[in-house]
């Protein structure tokens, strides 16, 4: 199995599960279904196309930086007779970032990574208004099981932000894991895509596993192996020392 991991960072998300006419929530975490929606508009796939490979594929979030809960009114009107449509509630989560990942068959992982470089349809974080503010990708993908790719990645917020929350000791982040049949979750989301189609929409519900886990780099975090090293191999030996005259 490979994993392909992706930073999922901007000035507003909204991440929706359960969002639907004029109140539009968001999770407070990206869902399965905005993930894997990113990830077919990046191979150009149409909303009517099969997902059933896309939604095989197991599937995990960190959240690095909950950010900021938004809240915002918004009108509009109707394109073809031009009235005024009902007053919407929309929210969005401000400055958050977060680590999701997904697992499964390498060819496959390799077209998604691939896809991600060079996008048929930008990549959006959610929704149409919140484009990413960085690059999606983080690296190729790895050759190991999901939860240690998660739990391994590189801590995406600034030098500032780690000294503050290490400082407070606040330096866990919340993981968010498939759960596997055999296991209770210890919640479920109604988020997992089996049609985009606008006609008939429709989406399984999926069980999920939380955990905490020290953020990488501190105390407690898994510690990258290193090689062996002894510095005075780089110094040259002095055979013979030739005495100096006057």
């Amino acid at each position: 199995m490979s994993v392909l991991l992706m930073r999922l960072a901007g000035p507003l998300q909204s991440w929706g599960s359960a969002a639907r006419f004029v109140r539009r929530t968001t999770e407070n975490a990206p869902t399965k279904s905005g993930v894997l929606g990113l990830l077919a508009a990046a191979q150009g796939r149409r909303r009517d196309a099969d997902l059933s490979d896309l939604a095989a594929l197991e599937f995990g979030v960190r959240i690095d930086q909950p950010g900021t809960r938004l809240r915002d009114f918004q009108t509009a009107h109707h394109s073809d007779t031009l009235k005024a449509m009902p007053l919407s509630e929309r929210f969005y989560l401000a400055d958050a970032v977060f680590v999701a990942g997904v697992s499964g068959e390498a060819a496959l992982v390799q077209r998604l990574y691939e896809a991600l470089l060079e996008p048929v349809f930008l990549p959006y974080l959610g929704r149409r208004s919140c484009p990413p503010s960085e690059p999606i990708t983080i690296g190729e993908p790895l050759d190991k099981g999901l939860e240690q790719a998660l739990r391994e990645a590189e801590w995406e917020v600034s030098a500032r932000v780690r000294r503050r929350r290490a400082a407070s000791g606040a330096a866990q982040l919340d993981l968010l894991l498939d759960s596997p049949p055999e296991i209770r979750p210890d919640l479920t989301l109604r988020d997992l895509p089996m049609s985009f189609d606008p006609r008939h929409r429709r989406y399984g519900l999926r069980g999920i596993r939380t955990l905490q886990v020290p953020a990488p780099g501190t105390a407690g975090s898994p510690q990258p192996s290193l090689p062996p090293h002894e510095p005075t191999t780089l110094l040259t030996p002095v055979t013979s020392v030739t005495p100096r005259t006057a």
